[in-house]
Protein backbone atom coordinates (compact mmCIF):
# COMPACT_ATOMS: atom_id res chain seq x y z
CA UNK A 1 0.00 0.00 0.00
CA UNK A 2 1.77 3.34 -1.07
CA UNK A 3 0.52 6.73 0.29
CA UNK A 4 -1.97 7.49 -2.46
CA UNK A 5 -3.37 4.61 -1.81
CA UNK A 6 -3.21 5.40 1.93
CA UNK A 7 -4.79 8.57 1.50
CA UNK A 8 -7.56 7.34 -0.94
CA UNK A 9 -8.40 4.66 1.99
CA UNK A 10 -8.41 7.18 4.80
CA UNK A 11 -11.02 9.48 2.62
CA UNK A 12 -13.29 6.86 1.91
CA UNK A 13 -13.59 5.50 5.98
CA UNK A 14 -13.88 9.12 7.21
CA UNK A 15 -16.00 10.63 4.40
CA UNK A 16 -13.80 13.25 2.85
CA UNK A 17 -10.27 14.33 1.27
CA UNK A 18 -7.58 14.48 3.68
CA UNK A 19 -6.82 17.45 5.30
CA UNK A 20 -2.73 18.37 4.79
CA UNK A 21 -2.63 15.19 2.36
CA UNK A 22 -0.55 16.95 -0.29
CA UNK A 23 1.47 17.22 2.75
CA UNK A 24 1.62 13.48 3.82
CA UNK A 25 2.63 13.54 -0.22
CA UNK A 26 5.71 15.81 -0.64
CA UNK A 27 6.39 16.71 3.21
CA UNK A 28 5.97 20.06 5.38
CA UNK A 29 7.89 22.20 3.38
CA UNK A 30 7.40 25.01 6.25
CA UNK A 31 6.12 25.10 10.08
CA UNK A 32 2.98 26.89 10.18
CA UNK A 33 2.38 27.11 14.11
CA UNK A 34 0.47 29.89 15.47
CA UNK A 35 1.97 29.40 18.74
CA UNK A 36 -0.08 25.86 19.56
CA UNK A 37 1.01 23.68 22.09
CA UNK A 38 0.14 20.31 23.53
CA UNK A 39 -0.08 19.11 27.09
CA UNK A 40 1.10 15.96 28.19
CA UNK A 41 -2.35 15.43 28.92
CA UNK A 42 -3.65 16.86 25.05
CA UNK A 43 -0.88 13.66 24.13
CA UNK A 44 -2.68 11.22 26.46
CA UNK A 45 -6.32 12.29 25.15
CA UNK A 46 -5.51 12.12 21.76
CA UNK A 47 -3.95 8.40 22.70
CA UNK A 48 -6.83 7.39 23.73
CA UNK A 49 -9.48 8.42 20.94
CA UNK A 50 -7.13 6.80 18.69
CA UNK A 51 -7.42 3.61 20.69
CA UNK A 52 -10.96 3.89 20.86
CA UNK A 53 -11.04 3.98 17.15
CA UNK A 54 -8.31 1.06 16.46
CA UNK A 55 -8.36 -0.95 19.41
CA UNK A 56 -5.43 -3.44 20.17
CA UNK A 57 -6.97 -6.88 19.70
CA UNK A 58 -4.75 -9.78 18.65
CA UNK A 59 -2.08 -6.69 17.29
CA UNK A 60 -1.15 -3.28 19.09
CA UNK A 61 -3.65 -0.42 18.88
CA UNK A 62 -3.24 2.73 18.07
CA UNK A 63 -2.05 3.81 21.27
CA UNK A 64 0.92 1.73 21.17
CA UNK A 65 1.83 3.52 17.74
CA UNK A 66 1.93 6.31 19.86
CA UNK A 67 -0.72 8.56 17.31
CA UNK A 68 -1.18 11.24 19.57
CA UNK A 69 2.61 12.14 18.92
CA UNK A 70 1.87 11.55 15.29
CA UNK A 71 -0.99 14.30 15.86
CA UNK A 72 0.71 16.89 17.85
CA UNK A 73 3.31 16.29 14.97
CA UNK A 74 1.66 17.17 12.00
CA UNK A 75 -0.72 19.31 13.16
CA UNK A 76 1.59 21.75 14.57
CA UNK A 77 4.23 21.38 11.28
CA UNK A 78 1.94 20.84 8.75
CA UNK A 79 -1.74 22.06 9.29
CA UNK A 80 -3.01 25.96 8.37
CA UNK A 81 -3.44 27.94 11.35
CA UNK A 82 -7.00 28.04 10.74
CA UNK A 83 -7.26 23.91 11.00
CA UNK A 84 -4.85 24.14 14.14
CA UNK A 85 -7.34 26.44 15.62
CA UNK A 86 -10.45 23.96 14.94
CA UNK A 87 -8.02 21.21 16.52
CA UNK A 88 -6.80 22.28 19.05
CA UNK A 89 -10.42 23.97 20.44
CA UNK A 90 -11.82 20.04 19.63
CA UNK A 91 -9.90 18.61 22.30
CA UNK A 92 -11.67 20.75 24.86
CA UNK A 93 -14.96 20.60 22.94
CA UNK A 94 -14.62 16.92 22.65
CA UNK A 95 -14.14 16.52 26.50
CA UNK A 96 -17.63 19.00 27.43
CA UNK A 97 -19.87 17.15 24.37
CA UNK A 98 -18.46 14.05 26.64
CA UNK A 99 -19.83 15.64 29.73
CA UNK A 100 -22.66 16.01 28.00
CA UNK A 101 -23.27 12.49 27.08
CA UNK A 102 -21.99 10.76 29.92
CA UNK A 103 -21.38 13.24 33.15
CA UNK A 104 -18.07 12.72 32.82
CA UNK A 105 -14.85 13.25 30.51
CA UNK A 106 -13.29 10.91 27.95
CA UNK A 107 -10.61 10.05 30.07
CA UNK A 108 -12.97 8.65 32.85
CA UNK A 109 -15.11 6.80 30.57
CA UNK A 110 -15.41 3.12 29.73
CA UNK A 111 -13.77 1.44 26.68
CA UNK A 112 -17.55 1.05 26.17
CA UNK A 113 -18.76 4.49 27.02
CA UNK A 114 -15.89 5.93 24.74
CA UNK A 115 -16.60 3.82 21.52
CA UNK A 116 -20.50 5.20 21.93
CA UNK A 117 -19.58 8.46 22.32
CA UNK A 118 -17.31 8.25 19.20
CA UNK A 119 -19.97 6.76 17.09
CA UNK A 120 -22.02 9.71 17.94
CA UNK A 121 -19.58 12.16 17.12
CA UNK A 122 -18.70 10.79 14.55
CA UNK A 123 -22.23 11.53 13.01
CA UNK A 124 -22.28 14.91 13.79
CA UNK A 125 -19.03 15.10 11.93
CA UNK A 126 -20.40 13.87 8.91
CA UNK A 127 -23.40 16.17 8.92
CA UNK A 128 -21.29 18.90 9.40
CA UNK A 129 -18.71 18.19 6.63
CA UNK A 130 -21.87 18.22 4.47
CA UNK A 131 -22.73 21.26 5.50
CA UNK A 132 -19.28 22.78 5.28
CA UNK A 133 -18.84 21.54 1.86
CA UNK A 134 -22.10 23.23 0.18
CA UNK A 135 -20.92 26.25 2.13
CA UNK A 136 -17.82 26.26 0.17
CA UNK A 137 -19.48 24.86 -3.15
CA UNK A 138 -19.04 28.44 -4.87
CA UNK A 139 -15.80 29.21 -3.86
CA UNK A 140 -13.94 25.93 -4.49
CA UNK A 141 -15.69 26.17 -8.24
CA UNK A 142 -13.95 29.28 -8.23
CA UNK A 143 -10.52 28.40 -7.65
CA UNK A 144 -10.61 25.49 -9.77
CA UNK A 145 -11.80 27.53 -12.30
CA UNK A 146 -8.87 30.05 -11.88
CA UNK A 147 -6.70 26.99 -10.78
CA UNK A 148 -5.76 28.63 -7.90
CA UNK A 149 -3.04 26.61 -5.89
CA UNK A 150 -3.52 28.19 -3.01
CA UNK A 151 -7.52 27.58 -2.54
CA UNK A 152 -7.69 25.79 1.01
CA UNK A 153 -11.13 25.14 2.42
CA UNK A 154 -13.34 25.86 5.51
CA UNK A 155 -11.25 23.19 7.76
CA UNK A 156 -13.42 20.48 8.38
CA UNK A 157 -14.42 19.07 12.37
CA UNK A 158 -12.09 18.32 14.38
CA UNK A 159 -12.99 14.82 14.78
CA UNK A 160 -12.54 13.97 11.26
CA UNK A 161 -9.13 15.93 11.52
CA UNK A 162 -8.37 13.20 14.94
CA UNK A 163 -9.45 10.25 12.87
CA UNK A 164 -7.84 10.99 9.67
CA UNK A 165 -4.27 11.50 12.08
CA UNK A 166 -5.34 8.14 13.88
CA UNK A 167 -5.56 5.88 10.60
CA UNK A 168 -2.45 8.14 9.37
CA UNK A 169 -0.04 7.87 12.13
CA UNK A 170 -1.07 4.13 12.52
CA UNK A 171 -0.58 2.48 9.11
CA UNK A 172 2.44 4.60 8.82
CA UNK A 173 3.92 3.21 11.84
CA UNK A 174 6.10 0.50 12.57
CA UNK A 175 3.53 -1.34 13.81
CA UNK A 176 1.11 -0.86 11.68
CA UNK A 177 2.89 -1.71 8.70
CA UNK A 178 4.51 -4.32 10.28
CA UNK A 179 2.02 -6.14 12.36
CA UNK A 180 -1.35 -4.92 10.91
CA UNK A 181 0.02 -5.13 7.50
CA UNK A 182 1.71 -7.81 5.66
CA UNK A 183 5.53 -5.88 5.31
CA UNK A 184 8.29 -7.35 3.35
CA UNK A 185 11.72 -5.07 4.17
CA UNK A 186 13.01 -6.10 0.43
CA UNK A 187 10.51 -6.81 -1.95
CA UNK A 188 11.42 -9.56 -4.29
CA UNK A 189 10.24 -9.77 -8.36
CA UNK A 190 6.39 -9.12 -9.02
CA UNK A 191 4.08 -12.13 -8.67
CA UNK A 192 0.81 -11.81 -10.23
CA UNK A 193 -0.38 -15.06 -9.08
CA UNK A 194 0.44 -14.45 -5.53
CA UNK A 195 -1.72 -17.07 -3.33
CA UNK A 196 -4.38 -15.29 -1.28
CA UNK A 197 -6.88 -16.68 1.65
CA UNK A 198 -9.85 -14.59 2.61
CA UNK A 199 -8.66 -12.74 5.63
CA UNK A 200 -5.21 -12.22 4.40
CA UNK A 201 -3.34 -8.68 5.85
CA UNK A 202 -3.30 -5.99 2.85
CA UNK A 203 0.74 -4.82 2.43
CA UNK A 204 2.53 -2.70 3.69
CA UNK A 205 3.95 0.20 1.79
Amino acid sequence: MDRRELLKMIAVLTGGAVIGGEVFLSGCKTNTSGGTTFSAENIALLDEVGETIIPTTDTPGAKAAKVGEYMKTIVTDCYTEAQQKVFTEGMAGLDEACKKLNGKTFMDCTAEQRKAFLITLEKEAKEFNKQRDEKDKVAKEKARLEMDPDYVGSPSHYYTMMKQLTLMGYFTSEIGSKQALRWMAIPGKYDGAFPYKKGDKAWAI
